[in-house]
């Protein structure tokens, strides 16, 4: 878990006790609860136990009622715990009033995920952007934070050191936020120049969206494996928000057709805003893509609500739309298989552990995107090197023989392919 010092500094601190805090208003937050205990765990906490209120509308000083601030208080003295961890996002003075009333250290799920991310960014790029999602979370806060980040003087009707204070963070915090957005326009400069030179490729993109720790990552690695790649495979773990950094990988299946497999950060319900808009640049991959791969984790019990998560989150993005395969993951977990085919051929089942079904994925995916493929014959000049390299480099033909007009191909082309190469195609 993380404090932030006197000067802005992330503290880290471990061994934290919490208890858990969710407020029902209406709507069932059984789920919510267990994601947020499995996000606490994932953050290095021990959850001693969790309290919930049912409530019409949440308290503007403390989000729960004094009664259960006051029940909530008693909880934590007996249990000796250090935390609590609030299943919302709460505002700096619910935050301040808060700590004040429990005396003991008061967090949100808002930086809880801010926390995880923090500890599992290992890119240049990765930490920045939780760098900034934590600064634009705090910025409003600063009044808040209690405990964190104690104001050294002053108070109400004052201009004491404690003001000076606040206003040195803020200023600070903007000046820091200024130059992470610059640096970050510059990383999305050279994304979009990659993303450039894969279209130029011609290579279709394969994107992988999901919750977190549904097997994004054992899938890739799968396929890497499938291609005798296996030097090329990326980090794996079962734990939530193992990986934050965009991977992609040259996929080359059986009859040489080629594509790009990207893996995505996982997503969460309430997946803080301010983390969507810092890692937009990254997840742009997912808009510019040309087929997701939806993985979902049908072990769990509660999958439908995995499911409805990731549709969110693509819909805030602008990806609703795009096509989309369902990959029900870790069957090999399942006695009864059968609700996973309820998608039809949207839909289909795999083990990234074992690799079964990985044989029916890949042939779904050829078949979303070299549809259009028509077997054609080309006449390529010999002064047009460069076609011909690409033809042999990124296509299998199936027939190639050299004549005196040029390289005569029979060959598989896609739509775009038999545009470009149009004034070539003829019979010989």
């Amino acid at each position: 878990m993380v404090k932030f010092g006197e000067n802005n500094e992330v503290i880290r601190e471990e061994d934290a006790r919490a208890i858990l805090v969710g407020i029902q208003l209406g709507e069932d937050i059984s789920y919510s609860m267990q994601e947020l205990w499995g996000l606490a765990e994932a953050a290095g906490v021990t959850v001693l136990g969790e309290l919930i209120q049912n409530k019409e509308k949440p308290d503007n000083a403390t989000l729960i009622g004094k009664g259960k601030v006051e029940e909530l208080e008693e909880l934590c003295q007996n249990m000796e715990a250090d935390t609590v961890i609030f299943n919302d996002e709460l505002s700096g003075m619910q935050l301040r009033n808060l700590e004040d009333k429990l005396n003991v250290r008061v967090i949100d799920r808002t930086i809880l995920i801010l926390d995880i991310f923090a500890s599992r960014a290992i890119s240049r790029e990765g930490k920045l952007q939780v760098e900034l999602a934590q600064l634009q979370y705090r910025m409003p806060r600063l009044m808040g934070f209690g405990k964190s980040l104690s104001r050294l003087g002053g108070g109400i009707g004052t201009r004491g050191p404690g003001e000076k204070k606040l206003e040195t963070d803020r200023r600070h915090i903007q000046k820091r936020m200024e130059d992470i957005r610059a640096e970050l326009a510059q990383v999305r400069e050279n994304r979009g120049i990659q993303r450039q030179k894969r279209q130029r490729s011609g290579l279709p993109v394969v994107a992988l969206v999901g919750y977190t720790n549904s097997g994004k990552s054992a899938i890739m690695n799968r396929m890497m494996i499938m291609t005798d790649r296996e030097d090329k495979a990326v980090f794996e773990k079962n734990m939530l928000f193992a990986t934050l950094d965009t991977s992609q990988r040259l996929v080359k299946m059986d009859d040489n057709r080629e594509f790009i497999l990207i893996d995505t950060v996982g997503f969460v319900s309430k997946l803080p805003h301010t983390l969507v808009m810092a890692f937009k640049a990254t997840l742009e991959e997912v808009i510019d893509a040309d087929y997701l791969l939806h993985v979902v984790d049908s072990s769990y019990e509660a999958a439908d609500f995995h499911i409805a998560v990731t549709e969110r989150v693509l819909k805030e993005l602008g990806a609703e739309d795009q096509e989309k395969l369902m990959v029900y993951n870790k069957i090999d977990l399942l006695a009864d298989r059968s609700h996973l085919f309820e998608g039809g051929k949207n839909a289909v089942a795999v083990s990234a552990k074992t690799g079964e079904g990985f044989d029916v994925l890949l042939e779904k995916i050829r078949e979303a995107l070299f549809f259009d493929q028509q077997m054609v014959k080309l006449v390529i000049p010999y002064d047009r090197g460069d076609l011909t390299a690409y033809l042999c480099q990124k296509i299998k033909p199936e027939r190639m023989e050299y004549k005196a007009e040029g390289t005569c191909f029979e060959i598989l082309l896609s739509g775009a392919d038999r545009s470009r190469m149009a004034e070539y195609i003829k019979e010989w």
